[in-house]
């Protein structure tokens, strides 16, 4: 398994999103070294689900095209087993699909496949522990979030924080956005004060120039709608306009 410390090497990291099984799972497995090919730190798998509560419409249609190509937890898994790579993975992933795998069950099968962290968006904070403590035991570190309505909150979310912290730019679900709710800047700071732990900012990057915008007030960008809007639009051939997009937005990061 590889530490996910190993996405800050350079510095910034650049952590793209795409939902495994879109459009299938055998492009999403040549997907994740296209990503790592162009520069991505680390790289997060959404697990597909029918009840996705905090994305958008794209992300939500990807979840829909996996279900429907007939990706599912035991399949994503074993894809995942086979991708060699040399960047942390990451598994996005909601309550009910870890639950109904087992506990248990679901971290050994991410460590055994060498997956470095999860985020859990739709499980509170003051609920986190029930599944960190089983995560811990197997070596898989369960990411934080601090969002526009963290508030009053951030520092206990933050003092026993790993891995990195998955600071949210918007109220609402995923996607891009012109403006964000959240002033970056201030919100780093305030966790800095906290914890050491490295903070990269989600929801809403379009492009390389607002990637970089925020790695420079954080330590790193995540980008999933734009992304998955390219897969959408491209399909399985959507290789080479991924490559070109995230070789783009990589450099913009590292840059800062």
């Amino acid at each position: 398994m590889i530490k996910l410390g190993n996405a800050f090497k350079k510095g910034k990291a650049f952590i793209p999103f795409i939902t495994a099984g879109d459009p299938n799972l055998s492009s999403t497995e040549r997907f994740v070294r296209v990503l790592e090919e162009a520069g991505a730190d680390a790289i997060e798998l959404g697990i597909p689900f029918s009840d996705p509560t905090a994305e958008g419409e794209t992300i939500e249609a990807a979840d829909a095209r996996a279900l429907k190509s007939g990706a599912s937890v035991e399949k994503i898994f074993d894809m995942t087993e086979r991708i060699k790579r040399n960047v942390p993975l990451l598994f996005m992933t909601y309550a009910n699909p870890v639950f109904v795998y087992g506990y248990d069950r679901f971290f050994s099968r991410c460590a055994h496949a060498g997956v470095s962290g999860v985020i859990v968006p739709d499980v509170p904070f003051e609920e986190s522990p029930e599944i960190k403590v089983v995560a811990k035991e197997h070596g898989v570190t369960v990411i934080d979030m601090v969002a526009p309505t963290s508030d009053e909150r951030v520092n206990a979310i933050c003092e026993g924080s790993e891995g990195f912290i998955y600071l949210v730019s918007s109220l609402g679900v995923t996607g891009v956005r012109s403006e964000f709710d959240l002033d970056i800047g201030a919100a780093v700071e305030k966790i800095r004060k906290v914890t050491k732990t490295p903070v990269c900012v989600g929801f809403g990057i379009s492009g390389p120039e607002k990637a970089a915008e925020m790695a420079a007030k954080a330590d790193g960008a995540i980008i999933g709608s734009a992304i998955v809007k390219i897969i959408a639009e491209g399909g399985a051939k959507a290789d080479r306009k991924l490559f070109e997009f995230s070789s783009a937005v990589a450099r913009a990061v590292h840059g800062c």
